[in-house]
Order: structure tokens, then sequence, then C-alpha cells
């Protein structure tokens, strides 16, 4: 027998989880490096303009799906069109294989935490990376070379796998309680970040390293890729997720204007972490005596190593700031880890009809064993590799097809109909040129791209047959999801 349906308690608990989803460890360590790498201030114009053509509508999109549905991905999709059912499927897996790597950088963090209270990596480039990679990871010479796992880092990854356990077994009821302090927590972190790193010598150097407009960059077909895709990708779109939550909206809930507000918090948290982030880069820089380029690295470089290291050389409460900036990192990805979660559970559930308390923790207990060869000496290589091409060619592919499933086969007036009968924002027929044309496109162009890049060189330098596996393993996952989609559910 069915459950009767989850229901947000309130609409600010449903906007802070979204909101918490879609801010992540991206918007501190990705973000503020896109932006300098393509034209400072001046890449602020294609990602605003990105936002307004593919950000937002297709936010809005998937909050329809959600919202009329009132399902899971694969059976939304499903009730859209019954051949489409297999989008939703691929989805789900892809994030759930994201979350079980994305739970093992934050198994670093738990293990940064701890080890900032004496700030164990030491105040030296070399220390810092030694730390980083022969005392956390040990790492390998290849991919090939798993070596054995790392017992602190598994140790990090089941806290987190408890932590997301603990926070879905009683339902989204809870969850719109948790994630009140989870968003607002690393948003009072970041705000004292950035007043302290404003406060350092050599921060306005970092900061006009981070902003100054290069607006010859705008000629660059690259820039404009470059800030689609963090657009798309730091909302969290096509990953299930926003589906799922709106799923739980109650029967008159807004859609509109909630993708406006979620939109523009994230972005906002963006913007705002490249102040902390370049401040503190450009005291870095001064410190060591070196230019704002030489210290400035994106991702996971960024988060443990170099800002470990301007934290190391700060002249008082260095502690403090360490453990406030890992917390930063725990609590931003804690969010995104529940927002991974939700989806695949309630899938099952959905296609099922199986009962939520007993799905939950069998997801956690294989997420958490699927995790564990990302936790082997090799496993950032494999990371890496998974993310790359989980991100730049599966996410974008459901992506594609949501817009295809309704932009054509569903028909974008009839969503957009639906859409304004319980939104307070009116959307005009703007929003079927960009669901039917504009962004099925650039995510088209985005793909192709992609895969001409990877004919040609590969991925990151590896041995080319680690980048047959990165793209052997998304077709096993569609043809997964296909398989899924084909076997029977619950009548």
């Amino acid at each position: 027998m069915a459950e009767t349906r989850e229901r947000w308690s309130s609409r600010s608990a449903f906007l802070f989880a979204v909101i918490g989803s879609a801010i992540g460890l991206g918007n501190v360590w990705r973000f503020p490096y896109i932006t300098y790498e393509n034209g400072g201030g001046a890449f602020l114009i294609p990602y605003l303009i990105a936002l307004i053509t593919a950000g937002i509508p297709l936010m809005i999109l998937e909050y329809y799906v959600g919202h009329f549905t009132q399902s899971a991905p694969p059976t939304a999709f499903k009730k859209i069109w019954h051949r489409a059912e297999w989008a939703g499927w691929f989805a789900i897996l892809l994030i759930f294989i994201l979350s079980t790597y994305y739970c093992t950088i934050m198994g670093w963090s738990v293990n940064y935490l701890f080890h900032s209270f004496s700030l164990g990596w030491g105040n030296t480039a070399e220390s810092v990376s030694s730390f980083f990679n022969n005392s956390i990871l040990q790492l390998s010479e290849s991919p090939s070379a798993f070596g054995g796992i790392r017992l602190p880092i598994v140790g990090g990854l089941a806290l987190i796998w408890l932590f997301i356990y603990l926070s879905l077994f009683k339902g989204v009821e809870t969850l719109g309680k948790i994630v009140y302090f989870t968003v607002i927590i690393p948003w009072l972190i970041i705000v004292v970040m950035v007043v302290r790193g404003l406060t350092l010598p050599g921060a306005m150097e970092g900061i006009k390293f981070y902003l100054t407009p290069d607006f010859s960059a705008l000629l660059k077909p690259k820039v404009w890729l470059a800030a689609y895709g963090q657009i798309f990708f730091t909302l969290s779109l096509a990953m299930g997720t926003l589906i799922v939550y709106a799923s739980y909206l109650h029967e008159k809930s807004d859609i509109t204007v909630n993708a406006f507000l979620t939109s523009i918090a994230n972005c906002l948290t963006s913007f705002v972490a490249g102040f902390a982030v370049f401040s503190t880069l450009g005291y870095l820089a001064q410190s060591l005596g070196v230019s704002v380029k030489d210290v400035t690295t994106s991702g996971i470089g960024l988060a443990f190593v170099t800002y470990p290291m301007a934290i190391s050389l700060l002249p008082v409460a260095a502690r403090f700031f360490a453990a406030l900036f890992f917390l930063l990192l725990l609590t931003l990805g804690i969010d995104s880890a529940f927002s991974m979660t939700e989806p695949v559970v309630e899938s099952i559930v959905d296609k099922w009809r199986l009962k939520k308390k007993y799905v939950l923790p069998v997801v956690c207990v294989f997420g958490f064993l699927i995790g564990l060869p990302f936790t082997t000496r090799a496993g950032l290589y494999w990371i890496d590799i998974a993310d790359h091409f989980i991100t730049n060619y599966g996410i974008t592919t459901v992506g594609f097809l949501e817009c295809i499933v309704i932009g054509y086969v569903l028909g974008a007036k009839k969503a957009r109909t639906y859409i304004n009968q319980v939104s307070e924002m009116q959307i005009g027929i703007w929003w079927d040129i960009f669901i039917k044309f504009l962004t099925p496109a650039f995510l088209g162009i985005s793909l192709v791209f992609q895969f001409v890049n990877f004919i040609r060189k590969g991925y990151g330098g590896y041995p080319i047959w680690t980048t047959y596996i990165g793209m052997g393993f998304i077709v096993v996952l569609a043809i997964a999801a296909i398989i899924l989609a084909k076997r029977k559910g619950a009548v």
C-alpha cells in the first residue's frame, strides 16, 4: 500500500532545502576561479545571461515536473511520457554515483577539521601539499595503483553517511528543520570569512585579481560555455533533486517565484564567497612575495592545499579560522549530500511502493560501500575521472532530454499554463522559446564540444584506458536505466 506523500511544513522549509541543495562545495572552490579565468568582472555578464536563459527556465521546468506529477523523477517522466521513464532513472543512477565520491570528499573535510585544531599541515607550500597527498590521501603514482584503503577517510565517510541517515529517516519534516541550520550557518561563516579576509594585508590585490574585467574575453566561445556550464551545475539541475523536492510541495504552492528566489540565493552565495577566497589569496600572495596568479587554483587544490596554507599564515586565531573553514565545507556539503540521497530513495519508493524506513538504510549502506574505492590511494584520480564524465556527459544529457520531453512531447505551452495557474509571477512565451530552442541548443553544443575534445585529447592527461572506462561507465548507467524502466513496478 502506498504511503501518504510527505509534505514540507512550510514554504520556507522548501526554499531552505533547495537552496541548501544548490549551494555546495562548488560555490567556494569553483565559481571564484571560473570568474577569474574567464574575464574577471566581465564574466558576470555571460553568467547572468546564462542564469536568465538556462538556469531559471530549467529550474522552473523541474519544479513543474515534480509539482505536477507529485512523483520522483522516473515515475514523474513516465507520467508525462511512458517512454521517458529511463531518463529519470539515468538521472538517479548518476546522482547516486556522484553522491558516493562527494561524500568521500566530505570525509576528507572531516579529517581536516580534526587536524585544524593543531594546524597539522604546517605553513609552507611543501608541507601543506605533502600533508594532503602523503598524509591524508597517501596518493599513489597512477590510477591503476589502488593500494589499500585509507582508514581515516573511511571513518570520515562513515560519519557522513550516518549523518545523512539520521537527517532523512524521519522524513522531510525533520529535514525541513535541519536545513535552517545547514544553510544559515555556512552563510554566517562566509560573512565572517569575508570580513576577516578583507582586513588582511594584500586583500585588495586579490579582489582586484578576482573582478578586474577583461571584456575581450566575451568574444571567446569557451567563456560562454563556462558560464552556462557553471549555472547548470551549480543549481543542481538535471540531478532529480529539484523534482523530488518539488513533489513534496502542497497543491497550490508557487513555482515561478520559488525558482527565482533559489537561483538568486545560490548565485549571490557564489559571488560573495569569491570575496572570502580571493581576499585571502591576496594575503597569501603578499606573504609569499609572489603574484596572486601564482597562488590561484581551483577545485580540490584550493580547498585542501592553497587555502589551508593561507589560513596557517594568519597572524591571529589561525586555528579558529581553519576550523571555521572546514566547518563551512561540511555544512555546505551536507545539504547537497541530503539532496543526492533523497531522490534515490524516493524513486525506489515510488516505483515499488516500498516503505521509506527500509529503503533509506539500504541506500546509505550501498552508498558507503560503493564509496570505498574512492578512499583508496588512487581515489583522487578516480574521483576526478568520474566527476568529469558524470557532469559533462551524463547530467548534460539528462538536461537535454528534459527539454525535449517537456518542450516537444508534452508541450511547453501546456506546462506553462499549469505553472501560471499556481504561481504568483506569470511567465510568458519566452519560457517556451528557451525550453524548446535555446537551452537544448546550448546543451547539445556542449555535449558535442566535450565529445570532440575527448576524442582528440582524452581527459586530464590520464592513460587513455581510464578515460574510455569513464565514458563506458556512462553508457553502462544509461543501459541500466533502460533496464530499470522496463522492470514492472508495484500495481
